[in-house]
């Protein structure tokens, strides 16, 4: 990868602040508002403050909050999960320190289902051996959870927010501490909307890069800006190749591409299963002891694995066993989208199929989300702070962006450095053409997705070695865009390349096993990709 910056017109307008945090997410917002103790915050998003993958997540928020659960087992839950890859004392923060930020959240006044007792109703998702998922609105948890957020930050007098704010490079003072970040914002400034915020920090909490692929249930605005603009930076990322998909997206038909509906486990937690056309269990407990709810990585293989034994494109969700009173109780936003798309979970079997979800690798930080670039931090799916190893355990990751956004709140409430001047970038100027986004998630569905293996990555390389020569000249945000999913892309595929073993998200069908001596962490820049081995 080259090194460079984005092409841009020079900034037109420039304002300051103490912390801009990038990005709206519950790992945004929690940041935000954290980082208020520190001094002055500037909250900038890409489209609307609640148009993030937040506002989607279906299932819950995981934390040991049972009588019959604890830490412990929240933690060795989310080990197994993480196949021998997860940073053990990262997991013990956030197992620990899970349940003190989710009150913190419930203080706020996010409103969690209850049971008739009036006590928080917990649920189980694959992977759990507990019932530990707290939920809102039956399916709408991620919603409620922006709701409440966004209504502190919103009233906070120590917080602005800007939208319609694109980040496009991070400003660095002359020993390479981060100084700011460039942006475009929409009737901003100059005609293009260029402009600078000059801080003493800088959170990258700019979410995940589903849009990679051509099929994700990520929506429009994840494009990877983050790792992007942190590669750029000089910053050091990690586990790019442990991309999860989520067993079961809707199968809305095969020309379908951008954000698909999805599916929650919760559904499956309550009690449905997979199945193929012929009515066939997909998975048992012969191939996993939680058979239907064993983790996300086993179970989209073996869909991906029955999909391709019986030459189709989806398997099927039969939940008709749950009734309509309970599916329309737990799960009326799932049964609403089905009904839309022609189907009756009451009746019908859901046509289901994997779909790019979550990524558990992005830029490496430590257990006070601080990066390998002095003043940047960053937290939630942009992070990779080594709690969710080779495949994210269901539900962890908002509980994720809580508590380590709140970490990086303290951190910088102790060590805020003074102002300091941002220096020209003279890194060479790069900007591709916006027509190579189509192709690209096409090649990375088909030579990097569920599947791999050398032959095909060595084709998903040459299409995106290829795509590299479409330039543009006319810098906007379709055209940054593509050009951040492109850098994000690159990366990601030669990780996968050099990971010769099959392990968590990551399937390589010319290496099928787990091999110890794969057991690290493939850590990427602009220099190249090298490994890591992980600590015994």
């Amino acid at each position: 990868m080259r090194a460079g910056r984005l092409l841009a017109p020079a900034p037109g307008w420039t304002t300051e602040t103490d912390v801009v945090v990038v990005g709206s997410g519950v790992a945004g917002l929690t940041a935000a508002l954290h980082a208020t103790r520190a001094g002055r915050v500037l909250l900038v998003t890409k489209v609307l403050v609640d148009d993030g993958s937040t506002r989607w997540a279906q299932g819950g928020v995981a934390a040991a909050l049972g009588t019959d659960d604890s830490p412990q087992e929240h933690l060795q839950d989310t080990l197994v999960a993480g196949v021998g890859l997860c940073h053990p004392e990262a997991v013990r923060v956030l197992c620990t320190e899970g349940p003190v930020r989710l009150r913190e959240l419930i203080a706020l006044g996010a409103a969690f289902d209850r049971d008739p007792s009036g006590e928080l109703a917990l649920t189980r998702e694959g992977g759990h051996h507990r019932n530990r998922i707290v939920h809102a609105g039956g399916d709408a948890t991620g919603a409620e959870v922006s709701r409440a957020l966004v209504a502190a930050v919103r009233n906070h007098p120590g917080i602005e927010l800007v939208e319609h704010a694109l980040v496009l490079d991070l400003l660095r003072t002359a020993d390479g501490r981060a100084a700011g970040v460039t942006l475009h914002v929409l009737g901003e400034g100059t005609k293009d909307g260029v402009g600078a915020v000059l801080a003493r920090a800088v959170v990258l909490a700019t979410g995940g890069m589903g849009q990679v692929f051509s099929s994700t249930t990520n929506p429009p605005v994840s494009t990877g800006d983050g790792v992007a603009l942190a590669l750029r930076a000089g910053a050091a990322v990690t586990d790019l190749e442990f991309v999860q998909f989520h067993p079961t997206a809707l199968f809305l038909g095969g020309d379908a591409a951008g954000q698909q509906p999805l599916i929650s486990e919760a559904v499956r937690g309550e009690g449905a299963f997979l199945a193929d056309a012929a009515g066939r269990r997909v998975i048992g407990p012969q191939d996993h002891p939680l058979a239907d709810l064993a983790p996300r990585d086993v179970v989209a293989k073996a869909i991906h694995r029955r999909m391709l034994e019986a030459g189709t494109d989806h398997v099927y969700l039969d939940a008709r066993g749950l009734g309509e009173d309970l599916l329309l109780h737990r799960f009326p936003t799932i049964v609403a989208r089905c009904r839309e798309a022609g189907i009756d979970p009451v009746t019908d079997m859901i046509p289901v199929a994997p779909a790019a979800h979550y990524a558990s690798g992005g830029v490496r930080t430590d257990l006070f989300g601080r990066t390998s670039v002095p003043g940047l931090y960053a937290c939630g799916e942009v992070a990779c702070t080594g709690v969710h190893g080779a495949n994210r355990l269901a539900s962890n990751s908002l509980l994720e962006g809580l508590v380590f956004a709140g970490r990086i709140g303290e951190h910088l409430e102790r060590t805020l450095p003074p102002p300091a001047e941002p220096v020209a970038d003279g890194g060479e100027p790069v900007l591709l053409d916006p027509s190579v986004r189509g192709d690209l998630g096409r090649a990375m569905a088909e030579g990097a997705g569920v599947l791999r293996s050398a032959d095909s990555l060595a084709v998903t390389a040459k299409t995106l070695h290829a795509l590299q020569g479409r330039t543009s000249r006319l810098p906007e945000p379709a055209a940054w865009e593509a050009t951040d999913l492109h850098m994000v892309a690159t990366a990601l595929v030669a990780a996968a390349t050099r990971r010769e073993e099959t392990r968590g998200a990551h399937w390589r069908e010319d290496f099928p096993d787990a091999s110890d001596a794969w057991r690290g962490h493939l850590v990427t820049t602009l220099t190249g990709t090298t490994f890591e081995k992980a600590s015994a």
